[in-house]
């Protein structure tokens, strides 16, 4: 038996959420044109829907709540899997889960319950059209379990398996309430309700990934996929997993500040992972318009450069005939990753930096994880996203944000990963203990308590001063009084104002001029720890002064002498380095998202790369220099264990290729 779980890599995930009135389902569907769009497209698998969420069923089956308007001789989801692999291409199968209208109409029972006792549903009223939130402690569980072992046994051997909307369902249903008191629980804490629902949420994917594993022992392994759980507590869940499916729609409400972080914490866990992006110019369900090419292209390099295979989403109309519109834009995106892959496939990202956050944040990282993922994306360094308990021993620096707490075992970790060689920024709060003392000796500072200033002064030594003026930049963020111990140094000083602004006592327009530098610091550097009192990434990720982030590059640099790349490029350069055999790849990503309404980000134009200087870490003469896919070969100079070289990338998109 090949125990090897293929893995695509230019995926479709077709949506096909279907109400009953539809009265026309899969009436022009034609298997061999079908599969021949996703052929031409370059794709090589497509999601395909067994139930969807308004809870019908599409496949041949005597389960009453097959689609009323699938006609009893047409069965599409056979059809659909049976021309999809006559053309070499896998068909997963998707299940909804908590959404289900089916089955919540039958059975009112079994949807979730808010504390007041009302439905769990999306919409703000019973008469706004949204899906009913099924609970997962009530007997729907089997009832899905049910849908799902006659899909396994009738579609043997699977490809995988998508199973949507899994987070963590909070209820307190006669079926809730009963599970929480059985395991001493109080159902009238909010915290006991959590708990119990990431439980259930826990012993069902349990329960259903067994019945896959089951299902498919006798053939090769096929993925079981929970959408719609937090990707920051795949540390924990991944034993329920052979794979990863990040969704992440930028212009559907993820932002283009989402994928870059959740993709840099879920890659080093190791598992096979691809990325969703969409076709809609907004999100699920805004089926009638299309994104800009470039913003689909931007995405899918994006998803590319960081390791992962792509995935895009579309819907397909109730008839079952694909859009030749859609695919002439996906396909020719794709056209591209495809001619990029070989180049990548099968390479080790290098990352020199690791940034530890607290994975209970989840997936949005509030303003300091945006602000030190924004940063170091445009300071060019190359980095990951960890939680406490991973290990350090491959990085040469370690970052600290304001919002990762430093418990017992991560400073026991933090001591030995210093006594090794490496090096430490801890920004802000992450410093201090409860008591608000200094969180370790080794960061050689002396701590005064709390500033009494909301807004103070930033004045960088000559150490830390390139690229800033000779001035007192503000920091809008309070931080902390601190001065360095004997055998440390401050980088930063810290001017003091006036005095505190209040509605009796101010001076000016926002906050009071500065009244002379203080004796506190900003910023200590003791050996190969750097500290900064004021919260740095925090206000880059609220106020993205560019000071913020030249300072912060600036003290990267007296810890991180030889970074693997120097690019004298634009703020919105994006770059990645990985490793194939002997060769270096650099992606070279340079597209301009753009905030055109109050809430949504869009690309429509790459933005050039003219003769751009460029510095890659090598350890030796490369043979070979070029610009990939074209393989355009360029000059270049070798000196100080660098390769030296200049690119122009017009169309956002290319890869520096180093080869011995």
């Amino acid at each position: 038996m090949n125990q090897t779980l293929e893995f695509p890599k230019r995926t479709i995930h077709l949506d096909f959420h279907t109400g009953p009135w539809i009265p026309d389902v899969g009436k022009d569907f034609d298997p061999e044109k079908f599969a021949d769009t996703f052929k031409r497209a370059h794709v090589d698998s497509v999601t395909v829907f067994a139930m969807c969420h308004h809870g019908h069923l599409y496949f041949d089956t005597d389960h009453p709540a097959r689609h009323p308007g699938l006609s009893k001789d047409c069965h599409l989801l056979e059809q659909q899997i049976e021309a999809l692999h006559k053309v070499g291409i896998r068909a997963p199968i998707y299940i909804s889960v908590q959404c289900n209208e089916y089955a919540a109409n039958q059975h009112p029972d079994w949807v979730a319950l808010t504390p007041e006792l009302k439905q769990v549903k999306w919409g703000s009223s019973a008469f706004n059209p949204g899906w009913q939130i099924l609970d997962m402690s009530s007997p729907y569980q089997d009832y899905l379990a049910d849908i799902l072992d006659e899909v396994l046994k009738k579609f043997a051997p699977v490809d995988g398996i998508f199973l949507d909307m899994c987070w963590d369902q909070p209820s307190c249903s006669k079926w809730a309430v009963e599970g929480m008191l059985k395991k001493g629980y109080d159902p009238r804490k909010e915290e006991d309700r959590n708990r119990y629902a990431r439980e259930v949420a826990h012993q069902y994917m349990q329960r259903y990934r067994d019945m896959v594993e089951e299902a498919q022992r006798k053939y090769k392994p096929a993925g079981v996929w929970f959408n719609s759980r937090p990707k920051t507590n795949l540390h924990e869940e991944k034993k329920f997993l052979r794979h990863v499916e990040i969704e992440a729609l930028p212009t559907g409400g993820w932002g283009y500040a989402y994928f870059p972080y959740v993709s840099r914490f879920v890659r080093p866990l190791g598992l096979p992972t691809l990325s969703h992006t969409g076709r809609f110019f907004k999100s699920w369900g805004d089926n009638g318009n299309l994104k800009p090419e470039m913003a689909l292209k931007y995405e899918c390099c994006q998803i590319l450069s960081q390791g992962l295979t792509n995935g895009v989403g579309d819907l397909l109309h109730p008839r079952g005939v694909p859009n030749k519109a859609v695919y002439e834009l996906i396909g020719k995106v794709y056209e591209y990753i495809e001619s990029c892959e070989p180049y990548v496939d099968g390479g080790e990202i290098l990352s020199q930096i690791a940034v530890i956050v607290d994975p209970e944040l989840g997936e949005n990282p509030g303003p300091a994880g945006r602000g030190v993922t924004r940063a170091l994306q445009q300071l060019q360094q190359q980095f990951d996203i960890l939680p406490p308990g991973a290990a350090l021993d491959k990085y040469e620096m370690v970052i600290i944000p304001e919002t990762t707490r430093i418990d017992g075992k991560l400073k026991a970790k933090l001591q030995d990963y210093l006594k090794s060689g490496g090096s430490l920024i801890v920004s802000g709060p992450a410093a201090l203990d409860e008591d608000g003392r200094p969180i370790m000796d080794e960061l050689g500072i002396e701590t005064y308590g709390p500033s009494p200033y909301s807004h103070t002064y930033l004045h960088a030594s000559e150490k830390v001063s390139k690229g800033l003026r000779d001035y007192g930049y503000v920091m809008y963020e309070r931080g902390f009084r601190m001065k360095p111990k004997p055998g440390a140094e401050a980088l930063v000083m810290i001017g003091e104002p006036y005095f505190e602004r209040d509605y009796r006592h101010f001076s000016g327009h926002e906050y009071t001029p500065e009244d002379k530098i203080s004796d506190y610091a900003a910023a200590v550097r003791n050996g190969q720890v750097i500290t900064f009192s004021v919260p740095i990434l925090e206000a880059y990720g609220k106020h993205a002064s560019p000071n913020y982030r030249i300072l912060l590059g600036n003290c990267i640099d007296l810890l991180l002498e030889k970074p693997i790349l120097r690019a004298d490029g634009p703020s919105k350069l994006e770059t990645t380095v990985i490793r194939k055999e002997s060769s270096l790849v650099v992606h070279l990503l340079s597209f301009c998202p753009e905030r055109r309404t109050e809430d949504l980000d869009i690309v429509e134009d790459p933005f050039p790369l003219v003769d751009m200087p460029i510095a890659v870490k090598f350890d030796k003469k490369p043979a070979r220099v070029f610009l990939a896919p074209k393989e355009q070969d360029l000059p270049f100079e070798y000196r100080d264990g660098y390769v030296y070289t200049r690119v122009t990338v017009l169309d956002g998109h290319a890869m520096l290729v180093l080869q011995p």
